[in-house]
Formats: C-alpha cells, structure tokens, sequence
C-alpha cells in the first residue's frame, strides 16, 4: 500500500492545477497523480476552440455571458454556479499566462477573441485552433518541476476504497506490471473526463470511457443529468467508428456557413442566430436534414473565406483537411454531430464536494449546475479551472481530520487468471457503441430507451461474471465501467420528462 496526501485521477487541465497549486502552498505534502495513459494525454488535449472569458469590458460584459450561458442551458443551469464561474474567470486566465500559457493577440496587443455559437459578444480567448493543448503543455511544464508531486503513467484506476461513505483512496492496475496497487489518501480528486467512447463516433480521446464516473456510481455517490450529452455539429465525416476529428466551432463564428449536400442553407429555417445557434440546435437541425435527405453527413461551406486569415487562425484543421483530401479554398467539409460532451455526472457542491465525504470532482466528470441542458461552447476549460480553484481554496483551510478509528484497507485480492481475449472486448464495446448510437443519440424514443436497459442488463451481467473468471486488466475494466454509465444514461433519460437543451425526447406513440 502506498500513502499519499492528496490522490489525483486524471491528468487533464482539472487534476493538473488542482495537484500544482497544493504543491506550491504545502510542499510538505504529496500528491500523486495517476493516469491510465501517458501524463499528456486527456480531453484537455483535444480542446480546440478556447476558453470563454470576459476580457473586453467595452464590447462585453460578465452579465451578457452570464445570460448567455443560461439561455444555452435551457432553464436547468445553477444561477448563482454560473455567476461564480464567469466572474473568476478573468483571474484564472491571469494564472495560465503566469505558467506559461501563450494565448492568441491582434494587432493592438489585445487578445484576438473568437466567437462561437451561442455567444453574443467575441470573448473566445485562444491558441490557435490547439487551445487545450497549449494549456496542457505550460500547465505539465510547471507540474514535472514540483519534488512533492509524483506523476504514475499508465496506471488505471480501477475501484474507490470507501468506508462509511468516507474515500479513503483507490486501488490502481499498474499497466506495465499487471501489480493492483491500493492507494490511501486524505482526499482524493476525481478529475477523469468525458464519456465518448461509449458512442463510438465522438470528438474525445479513445481514453474517455467514463471510468471516474463509473466508479464514483459504484461507491454510491450521487450521479445526475447523465441525459444531457451534447452532441458536436460539426466532426469531420468518414465511415468508420472512433475518434472523429472536430471541426472547430469557432471556424463558424469565422464565417463559415453549413450546407446541405445540395448547397441549400439551411441554418435559418430552425434559429435565428442561424449557423451560430448553440450546439443542441445546430446538432439537432444537422440530424433532421439527414433524416430527411438520407444522405450521410451536411457541408461546410469555408470557401468564401479570406484563406490566408483562415490558414493563420485555423491551421491544424486547414492542414488535417488538406492531408485527407479537402482543399478548403474549393471543397466544403463533409460533416456529421458527433458525441462531444457530457453537461452530467458526479453531483458536487460550490467547493466540488461529491455526497462522499473526502471525495471531490471537477472537469467534465462533475456535474456542477453550470451547464444545464446544454453546454455553452467554451465554458468547459473555464469550469475545470474555476472549480479546481475552489477545490483548492476548501481545501486549503479545512485540513484533512485523522479519523478517530484506525483505516485498515485490504489489499486487492488476486489469483491465477486467464487473460480475456481481446477480440470479446472488442465485440461486445462495438455491441454497445451501436446501441447507444442506435438507442440513446441525439433524438431519442422511449421504445428504444426501454430496449436498451433489456440489452445492458444482459451485457452487465455477462460482464460481471467475466470479471470473477478472468484476469484484470484496463480493458475489461473500461468496459466495465462504460456498461455502467450507458445504464445511467438511458435510466436518467427514461425518467427525464420534457424536452431541454441537448436532450430530446418523444413517446413511442408519437413516431409517425
């Protein structure tokens, strides 16, 4: 067993600043930071667009973003969440300039601010079109430079350890050894990312399976709005299952217009903010003229754009689009929605408190009461940061309290096991990426909804039995934990009544 102070699942820009500042105010202590893939790889990473803050108080104003972001979230966003989130914002910005972080400027010196859909005002502050990935690098930067802070790559979480409903720490598979390793610490952070891959086509890492969620399910923690998944409009189309490479929603706030493969816009028929209507309508109006047209994907139109300012603003998509085969000066981008974010998950408080005492959550594993029904573009790296502060702060002022019973944990129990073939994994993720496509995607119908509880309780309990007869190993776990939180999925949406934000709904009686 190994001790830590502070235990960090996860190595995205949530864990990260979490783990660095607590390095800096108590040097005395430890935090380990475990992550099942390599340190630099999360949904941080991928984060094109930016971040939204309020840095233009003569065009912009924390009021406008404040309704900005409520309209997006349907009516279901924590008023007094959102105003705390928007209004620490420009402090956060300040912090990643400070490590490190390069950020996008005009002319005059003044961030050169993007607009995405949903947005009223231009207050997208980033790097490029690589945004998270610059804020990963200068964030890790300082982090590898912190004695007190051990980073474990390749180790995958694979259950909580709780005793009455207090964490005291997690057991981890070593990946490179096969060793369960138990972990004990004051407090553990859960800062784990998304869920896409349970979908199969989706913008995230081939990493976001889910597993804090997962996990924090299992130790009974409170888990809510799984409904609410948004959907990207915009990732670029091809015909096979994965990762799908985003297609920024900035290039729209850029000018770039949808077309349907007949060249009709078609933007204004469903909003009148047209292509920069949020995410929930655009992916939902995307899916209507698919179903109408039956063709396979939607078009953008980039090619009355000024392309030397595009190539500048946009260069990893120009140069991705050209390497498979669309000169955007000519071609328009064949594009499709495609799972993009989770707006649910683990339930916490202002100071990212989870129903488990000495457990929190933050990034887009959490479900703070921000995001509603729908995610308001670029307001996820904002969240991570903001919440991680909180974190920090309620943490630093109430320390940890040594419980008045010694904590006694058992080691991982491990016996002689054959390893599973990696060709049942793969069959049954594949059954259940096609079912949650199929069953639980943009549009939903409670006769399907019905079906697909019938089908994951059959995988469940296949896979309950697998794991008592096989070995351990991250890919079952994954699985594992993916089954649990397409479970949480459908049963959160067959209780939600009303249709809100990114989740629609309909009777069975009502397909005509």
């Amino acid at each position: 067993m190994i001790t830590t102070n502070y235990l960090v699942i996860g190595s995205g820009v949530a864990g990260l600043t979490f783990a660095l500042k607590m390095a800096n105010r108590f040097p005395e202590k430890t935090i380990t930071i475990i992550t099942k893939a390599n340190a630099e790889e999360s949904n941080t990473k991928y984060a094109q667009g930016g971040i939204a803050i309020v840095t233009d108080k003569t065009e912009d104003s924390y009021q406008k973003h404040i309704e900005d972001t409520l309209i997006c979230g349907d009516g279901l966003c924590n008023k007094e969440v959102v105003k705390m989130v928007v209004t620490e914002g420009p402090k956060r910005l300040k912090e990643l300039i400070e490590w490190g972080a390069q950020f996008d400027k005009n002319a005059k010196g003044a961030f050169d601010l993007g607009k995405e859909g949903g947005h009223s005002e231009n207050r997208v502050v980033h790097h490029k079109d690589q945004t998270g990935s610059e804020i990963q690098r200068a964030i890790l930067g300082q982090v590898m430079l912190k004695e007190n802070i051990t980073v474990l790559d390749h180790y995958f979480a694979l259950e909580l350890i709780t005793q009455d409903n207090r964490c005291v720490g997690a057991y981890a598979l070593d990946e490179k050894t096969n060793e369960i390793i138990a972990y004990q610490s004051d407090f553990t952070l859960l800062a784990t990312g998304g869920i896409g891959h349970i979908y199969g086509h989706t913008t995230n890492p081939i990493i976001a399976t889910g597993d804090g969620i997962a996990m924090a399910y299992r130790a009974n923690a409170v888990i809510k709005d799984m409904e609410f998944i948004q959907f990207h409009p915009t990732a670029l189309y091809d015909n096979t299952t994965g990762s799908k490479f985003l297609i920024s929603e900035a290039v729209r706030g850029f000018g770039a217009r949808l077309r349907t493969k007949k060249g009709e816009l078609f933007m204004h028929n469903y909003d009148s903010r047209g292509d920069l209507a949020s995410r929930d309508i655009v992916s939902q109006s995307i899916d209507l003229e698919l179903k109408k047209s039956g063709d396979e994907c939607v078009y953008l139109d980039c090619t009355h754009l000024e392309m030397e300012a595009f190539k500048n603003h946009f260069p990893m998509i120009y140069s991705y689009c050209k390497k498979v085969g669309v000169d955007l000066e000519k071609d328009w981008i064949p594009v499709v929605p495609a799972q993009h974010y989770l707006c649910g998950g683990i339930v916490v408080d202002i100071n990212g408190k989870t129903s488990i005492e000495n457990l929190f959550a933050c990034g887009e594993c959490s479900r703070t009461g921000l995001h509603g029904a729908n995610r308001l573009a670029s307001n996820s790296l904002l969240e991570a940061l903001v919440y991680s502060d909180k974190i920090y702060h309620y943490l630093a002022e109430n320390p940890f309290i040594t419980p008045k019973t010694k904590t006694i944990i058992p080691e991982w129990v491990t016996k002689s096991k054959t390893k599973i073939a990696p060709e049942y994994i793969a069959k049954i993720k594949a059954n259940l990426q096609f079912l949650m496509r199929q069953n639980a995607g943009i549009v939903r119908f409670d006769s399907d909804l019905l079906k697909a509880k019938e089908q994951l309780k059959i995988m469940q309990d296949e896979i309950d039995d697998t794991i008592k007869n096989y070995l351990v190993c991250t890919d079952l776990y994954e699985l594992n934990n993916m089954i649990d939180i397409g479970n949480l999925i459908v049963q959160q949406s067959i209780d939600r009544n009303g249709n809100s934000g990114g989740f629609v709904k309909y009777k069975s009686k009502d397909i005509k």
